[in-house]
C-alpha cells in the first residue's frame, strides 16, 4: 500500500512537471544532452493595436500605430499587443523585449510596397556580412519575445522578388508581364525595377557592388529583406501563425538561443526566389515542432554562415530538435547548408513527412566552406512524390537546385584531391533509419570530396522507391542495414 501511495504520487509529480512546460517531450530521451526549452513568460497586460488609432481597412499605414503599441507596453515593463480582425497595412514593426505580438482570428499584418519604408541596414544575408532592407517584422537582442495567434503575416513579396519564367504558368507569366515599373533583364527573366536590374548586374552572391551611399540607394530594391529577422534574441516563440509571401527568406533566426516554433505555416509561390521557409543560422536549443511548410527554394533549413565571414563568426547551429514537421514543396525538406561554415551539430530529426518536394534529406557544401556537420540523427521520415533525390549528400554545390543541376546533364565528381585546409567541410556522424520514400528520381546520392570523403554515415530500415539507384562517390564507413531500394 506504501509503495502504491509513493508511485501516485511519483506519477502526479511527473505529470505536473510536464504540464509546467509542454515543450519538454521534445528535450526527453535524445541521443545528445540538451536543455530543456520553455516559452517565454510575458507580462499579463494586454493593449489593442485600435486603442493607438490603427485602422484595419488595408487603406491606411498603421505603422505609428504599432510603435506606438510596442513602446507603451515596453515602458510598462512588456505584455501583450493584440492585432483584432483586419487589414492592418504597415511600414517594419521592431519587437522589443517581453513583448507578444498576437494576432486574433482574421487578422492580416501586411507589409506596404514601398522600398522608402525599409531603410537600408547592416546585417546580414545567406551567410555574409552585407547590407541590406531593414525586414518587416524584426527584432535584435531582445529576450522573451512571441508573435503567437491565428492570423497572417504578408510580407508583400511580389514587390520584391525577381521571377523566371520557367517557373510559372503562363498566366502567372502573362500577369508578372503586367506588373508596372518591371522590365524583362534578360529573355524569360524578370526584374521589378530598375534599381533591381542595376543592383544584380554588378552583385557577387546577393552583394552589390556599390560603394558610395547614393549608389546603395539606387539598388535598394535588389537588397531585398527577409520577412523574419530576429537576430541574437533570446527565449522566442512563434506560434499558430502564418507566415507568407516573404521578399526573401521567410523566417530567420540568427544566433538566437532558446527558440520555439511550433504549428507555423511559412508559405511562398512556388516561383519564389530565394523564398526559403525556414532558415535557422547559428542558433543554440531550439524546437521546431508541428509546422508546415510549403516554399519556393529550401523548407527546414539549418545554416551556420558561409566562408570567412562564417568563419569568422565561429557559432554553430547546435540543439535542435525537428519533431511532427510537413514539408509539402520547395528545394528540399530537411536541409543542411549550404552555408554551414560555423558547424552544425546535435540536430535530431523525427516523424516528418515531405510531400512533392525536389529533395527529401539534403546536405550540401562546396570547397570554400570550411566547418563541421557532425551528430545528426533522423529517425521516422515518409516521403511521396520526390521529384530527384530521397538522400542527397553532394559536396560540390553552386548555387543551384537539385532540378536545375539534373535538368543541366547532372555533375561529375572531381577525382583529383586538393590540399585539405580550414576551408575544407566536414560532414561525418550522421544516422539515419525509419525512411520510407515512394516515388522518386533517385534513390540517394553520395557525393563527397576526394580529399574529405562523407564518413561514417548509418543508414537503417530505409526503404525507396525511385526510378534511379543510389550512388556513392567519395565515402567511407557507410553501414547499410535493412536498405531496400526498388528502381521502377
Amino acid at each position: 500500500m506504501k509503495r502504491t501511495t509513493l508511485l501516485i504520487l511519483s506519477l502526479v509529480s511527473f505529470c505536473a512537471v510536464n504540464a509546467q512546460n509542454k515543450y519538454k517531450q521534445y528535450t526527453d530521451n535524445l541521443p545528445f544532452k540538451m536543455a530543456e526549452v520553455q516559452a517565454p513568460a510575458i507580462p499579463d497586460r494586454r493593449v489593442v493595436l485600435t486603442d493607438f488609432y490603427a485602422v484595419g481597412t488595408g487603406e491606411t499605414l498603421c505603422t505609428d500605430a504599432f510603435a506606438k503599441g510596442i513602446s507603451y507596453l515596453k515602458r510598462n515593463g512588456g505584455g501583450h499587443l493584440i492585432v483584432p480582425r483586419g487589414v492592418w497595412l504597415t511600414g517594419p514593426i521592431v519587437l522589443e523585449s517581453n513583448i507578444d505580438l498576437h494576432l486574433e482570428a482574421g487578422a492580416v499584418i501586411q507589409f506596404a510596397a514601398d522600398e522608402n519604408l525599409y531603410p537600408l541596414i547592416k546585417t546580414s544575408f545567406e551567410g555574409l556580412d552585407t547590407r541590406r532592407c531593414q525586414s518587416p517584422l524584426s527584432a535584435n537582442g531582445a529576450t522573451n519575445i512571441s508573435v503567437t495567434g491565428q492570423g497572417v503575416i504578408d510580407g508583400n513579396g511580389q514587390y520584391w522578388r525577381p521571377v523566371k519564367r520557367a517557373k510559372m504558368t503562363d498566366a502567372q507569366w502573362k500577369e508578372v508581364l503586367a506588373r508596372p515599373g518591371g522590365r524583362e533583364m534578360k529573355k524569360d527573366y524578370w526584374v521589378p525595377s530598375e534599381g533591381y536590374e542595376k543592383g544584380e548586374k554588378g552583385a557577387n552572391m546577393n552583394v552589390p557592388a556599390a560603394t558610395t551611399e547614393e549608389e546603395w540607394q539606387q539598388v535598394k530594391r535588389f537588397l531585398r529583406p527577409v520577412l523574419v529577422s530576429l537576430v541574437g534574441c533570446k527565449n522566442v516563440l512563434l506560434e499558430g501563425v502564418i507566415f507568407q509571401n516573404s521578399p526573401a527568406w521567410n523566417i530567420h533566426p540568427l544566433m538566437c538561443e532558446n527558440i520555439i516554433i511550433d504549428n507555423v505555416l511559412a508559405r511562398n509561390p512556388a516561383f519564389a526566389q530565394n523564398g526559403d521557409a525556414l532558415d535557422l543560422e547559428s542558433c543554440t536549443n531550439a524546437l521546431i515542432v508541428n509546422s508546415k511548410f510549403d516554399a519556393g527554394d529550401d523548407g527546414i533549413c539549418l545554416k551556420s554562415g558561409k566562408d570567412a565571414d562564417g568563419r569568422r563568426r565561429g557559432v554553430p547551429c547546435s540543439n535542435v530538435v525537428v519533431d511532427g514537421c510537413t514539408v509539402f514543396a520547395g528545394h528540399g525538406g530537411f536541409v543542411v547548408g549550404s552555408e554551414m561554415s560555423g558547424g552544425v551539430r546535435n540536430i535530431s530529426v523525427r516523424n516528418c513527412q515531405f510531400l512533392g518536394t525536389d529533395v527529401g534529406l539534403r546536405f550540401k557544401s562546396t570547397r570554400g566552406r570550411g566547418g563541421v556537420v557532425e551528430n545528426i540523427f533522423i529517425d521516422g521520415i515518409s516521403m511521396t512524390d520526390i521529384k530527384t533525390y530521397a538522400l542527397t549528400f553532394n559536396m560540390y554545390y553552386g548555387g543551384k537546385s537539385v532540378a536545375e543541376v539534373l535538368a543541366e546533364g547532372g555533375q561529375q565528381p572531381e577525382a583529383k584531391p586538393v590540399p585539405v585546409t580550414e576551408e575544407t567541410p566536414v560532414f561525418r556522424n550522421i544516422d539515419i533509419r525509419n525512411v520510407i520514400c515512394h516515388g522518386a528520381g533517385y534513390a540517394m546520392e553520395f557525393n563527397g570530396l576526394p580529399e574529405m570523403p562523407i564518413d561514417r554515415i548509418t543508414l537503417r530500415n530505409i526503404d525507396i522507391s525511385a526510378k534511379h539507384d543510389a550512388t556513392f562517390q567519395h565515402c567511407q564507413n557507410i553501414i547499410r542495414d535493412n536498405v531496400r531500394i526498388k528502381v521502377e
